[in-house]
């Protein structure tokens, strides 16, 4: 009788196995993320307590917080720069298509100064365009 509950358990344990093979590395990503937002968080409550943030330090550390909290949920971005990106994109898009082209070329192409300690993040893109010398003004001449 025990020979037949085995056999019965046989593809339950192999499916067990398998799930624990597969789960494995995820569960270790799970806990270099987490290892990586405490590290972060860290950080974070670092540069507030040393008066470095441009916040108040209350501020700096309920936001630091907050972002451990969100890294925790899995709904805080990887700090590659990527949602960043997004937002800045986000903006071109409430301008007229006219403008929004040349936002999106600044945003992607362009050069950035400035910080946002410092008042504000400059953007530029100098585009140079060409004039054909058949569509330039005839030169006046003096009568």
């Amino acid at each position: 009788m025990s020979t037949i509950r085995l056999e019965r358990l046989r593809p339950g344990i192999g499916a067990l196995l398998l799930g624990l093979a597969v789960a494995g590395p995820v569960l270790a990503a799970d806990s270099r993320a987490s290892a990586s937002a405490l590290e972060r968080y860290r950080h974070e409550r670092a540069v507030c307590s040393s008066g470095r943030s441009n916040q108040d330090r209350a501020t700096c550390m309920k936001e630091a917080g907050a972002a451990l909290a969100e890294a925790r949920r899995g709904a805080l971005g990887a700090g590659d720069g990527t949602r960043y990106a997004e937002n800045a994109l986000d903006h071109c898009k409430s301008l007229p298509e006219a403008d929004r082209k040349d936002c999106v070329a600044r945003i992607e192409q362009g050069t950035q100064s400035g910080s946002v300690s410092g008042g504000g993040i400059l953007r530029e893109r100098v585009t140079r365009e060409a004039v054909p010398m058949d569509a330039a003004p005839a030169a006046s001449t003096p009568q």
